[in-house]
């Protein structure tokens, strides 16, 4: 990923909060661009797999690399939801049912703990292999497997089926999810609500327009 200046993170509660939830959705939107295409940008991707793996970042803006361009595919779900305008209603279903994956992964202390021993361990290999490679994929997926995808609400995924069965597109496509309960978990720690993303649509929207 090319290396950007670092971008001050808005101390706006709602704009750190659009962040987030750009992060979110933009997870969404791989999924589903590689559950039909088997292919994704670098960019987004890399931003969503080293903020998954950076579980103490040094701070805000570091989550997704410094610049919220990082976080663009994202930021335009979100500028299509707020804007009233058609946006894809699978990235929509995704993004929506990670925040509900969310809710119930942290009240579960015990998947909130077996899932922090799984990143701690996945770190040590992205040191050693680098953050993107297969290896670290395959574990960020089995991390999800083990512990997200043994609720019962679950996240079914559409697409191609020949695609979904080729070599590590399910690690793929659930080392992209866990990306996505990554960054609905800091929307949740930021103040971020489902309740707001109704009565508050006047404020995302301005906060999206600030970001430009």
């Amino acid at each position: 990923m090319t290396t950007t200046p670092i971008h001050r993170a808005p101390d706006s509660a709602t704009a750190r909060q659009t962040l987030a939830l750009a992060g979110v959705f933009q997870a969404a939107s791989l999924v589903d661009e590689l559950a039909r295409t088997g292919q994704v940008d670098t960019r987004p991707w890399e931003t969503l797999i080293r903020a998954t793996l950076d579980t103490n970042p040094e701070s805000f803006e570091a989550i997704y690399g410094g610049h919220p361009n990082n976080l663009r595919r994202g930021l335009e779900v979100l500028e299509a939801v707020v804007g009233r305008q058609q946006a894809n209603p699978v990235v929509l279903r995704y993004g929506f049912s990670l925040l509900l994956l969310m809710n119930k992964l942290r009240t579960d202390d015990g998947m909130m703990t077996a899932l922090g021993q799984h990143l701690n361990r996945i770190q040590g290999q992205a040191e050693h292999f680098g953050a993107t490679h297969e290896n670290v994929i395959a574990s960020l997926g089995e991390a999800y497997q083990e512990t997200l995808s043994t609720l019962k609400t679950r996240i079914v995924v559409q697409g191609d089926p020949s695609m979904l069965q080729s070599r590590m597109m399910p690690e793929r496509v659930r080392a992209i999810l866990l990306a996505g309960i990554r960054f609905a978990l800091l929307w949740h720690q930021q103040g971020g609500r489902r309740w707001k993303l109704v009565f508050q649509r006047g404020a995302l929207k301005k906060a999206l327009d600030q970001l430009g």
